[in-house]
């Protein structure tokens, strides 16, 4: 592929002259990066190939066909797309007609999907959209030119188109100069294009996450009006963009543009609610429970995996429910916060629709961060048992990241990390000496005695007291002697 020649079509649109309010700041950019042809990207060239081929198929045909969206954009930022997008000037008939085992699940819209080389890929009708009356999807759409289909995109970044076979990069919208910028910039009207998909709201929230750039004034004043509106997409839409936010490195600008949008007080009302909420400053020197999730946010490692997150920002979400003062001394306590913050939680975690084993981890780790106060007191079975957990690694990393969200005491958590090395030669829960029916033959009748004394034995096990399964018998004849 020869190599990309900077020319573009750039287009201007209305909001460029308005006044400039107040808006959160960006991580700022280069200011000249270097944006580099489709030939200067590495890239799943087996993924690439597969784009152009349709592209070359439909252009023999006699069709426009053009690079489309996400794709060019990160192109041009030298970054590898995951997947592309392809606009052409064909109908989803004649799309069909030349790929015959392509999938019309969006043909009402335009949209056919297109098999190439065991990739899939979605090819679209250049269009114009109807009236969105649902905040969702156009009542209907019309086939119309690359200009137009430009136009009805969400931000300028995302609306610009690149044809392969001439190299060259066509913006009716402005895109190329505000990837540049390092900015955000809805196009045409802010408020229309919002009002159009309400997720876009979250979209621009994640784009400057993900990519470190400034909200342009007029889109974020729009976002900010707009945020109550959210409320009209559905649970697992909203889900799968916050997902994308909480998974970005940069996830802390992302929690802090979502509560300064008010998109925060629509989708997680209750992460607001820690604002304001004391903590006994001799454990808690950095503030309230929003300042400690913040920071703990702050402290999470680029990669973190997403229950880990999640536990983050819900760990303390009970505080408030449970907050109460001493009237003698003044002291603050919130009893029993992480079972509460367990079961609110669960309920948030539904609420947006989350699988149920995502739910199941995150809330059992809120529900356990509190245990590893004690962890240099537990008893080695106790102690063994606890750190089999299937997810204790990331309970783990939530326990350190508390402390050093709060008062800097990583005492427990150098204790647990010296306890894995002592166990690291054996399986934490080895095969057990003595079962039941092991308990039956000496005996016991089955019921709640025999689960007692079955649990005895495996904690003298895990303890180290029992060695083989011959100590396990003589300890087991000896206790059921006395009279288990």
């Amino acid at each position: 592929m020869v190599a990309f020649r900077r020319h573009a079509r750039r287009g201007r649109h209305s909001q460029r002259h308005r006044r400039r309010p107040r808006h959160p700041p960006a991580v700022k950019p280069d200011p000249n990066p270097p944006l580099p042809g489709p030939g200067n990207v590495p890239d799943d060239w087996s993924l690439r190939d597969a784009a152009l081929e349709i592209v070359r198929r439909l252009r023999e045909a006699g069709y426009e066909a053009l690079l489309a969206g996400g794709c060019v954009r990160d192109l041009l930022r030298g970054v590898a797309p995951k997947d592309y997008d392809i606009a052409t000037s064909a109908h989803p008939a004649e799309i069909q007609a030349l790929f015959p085992r392509s999938d019309a699940v969006g043909a009402h819209f335009g949209v056919i999907l297109v098999k190439s080389r065991g990739h899939g890929f979605e090819v679209a009708t250049f269009r114009e959209d109807g009236d969105y009356r649902d905040g969702r999807r156009p009542e209907q759409v019309t086939f119309s030119t690359p200009e137009a289909d430009a136009r009805r995109r969400d931000f300028t970044i995302n609306g610009m188109f690149y044809d392969p076979l001439e190299d060259r990069v066509i913006d009716h919208v402005g895109g190329r100069e505000d990837l540049a910028a390092g900015l955000i910039r809805a196009i045409g009207e802010p408020s229309d294009r919002f009002r159009e998909d309400y997720l876009r709201l979250l979209r621009a929230i994640r784009f400057a996450t993900h990519l470190g750039f400034a909200i342009e004034p007029v889109t974020w004043a729009a976002l900010c009006e707009n945020a109550s509106r959210i409320a009209a997409i559905t649970p697992e839409r909203i889900r799968e963009e916050l997902d994308k936010i909480w998974l970005s490195p940069a996830r802390v600008r992302g929690f802090d543009l979502l509560v300064e949008s008010g998109l925060m007080a629509a989708v997680l009302p209750e992460i607001l609610a820690l604002r304001g909420c004391e903590q006994p400053p001799e454990w808690h020197p950095e503030g309230d429970v929003f300042v400690h999730t913040r920071l703990m946010m702050e402290q999470l490692p680029p990669g973190a995996s997403l229950p880990l997150v999640l536990s983050v920002l819900f760990h303390d979400i009970g505080k408030p429910a449970t907050f109460t003062r001493d009237d003698a001394d003044g002291r603050i306590r919130f009893h029993g916060h992480d079972q509460v913050g367990a079961t609110m939680t669960k309920d948030i975690l539904r609420r947006l629709r989350y699988p149920n084993a995502v739910i199941d981890t995150v809330t059992a780790a809120v529900a356990r961060h509190m245990r590893f106060k004690d962890v240099q007191g537990m008893r080695t079975a106790t102690l063994k048992r606890f750190m089999a957990a299937p997810h204790f690694a990331d309970e783990l990393e939530l326990h350190r990241v508390d402390c050093l969200g709060s008062n800097g005491k990583l005492e427990n958590h150098a204790f647990v990390l010296a306890r894995q090395r002592e166990f690291a030669d054996a399986p934490l829960l080895p095969s057990w000496f003595l079962s039941g029916r092991d308990l039956l033959d000496h005996g016991v009748a089955a019921g709640p005695d025999l689960g007692t004394i079955l649990t005895e034995a495996h904690d003298l096990q895990l303890d180290g007291a029992h060695t083989s399964r011959e100590e396990a018998l003589a300890w087991l004849e000896g206790r059921v002697g006395d009279g288990g």
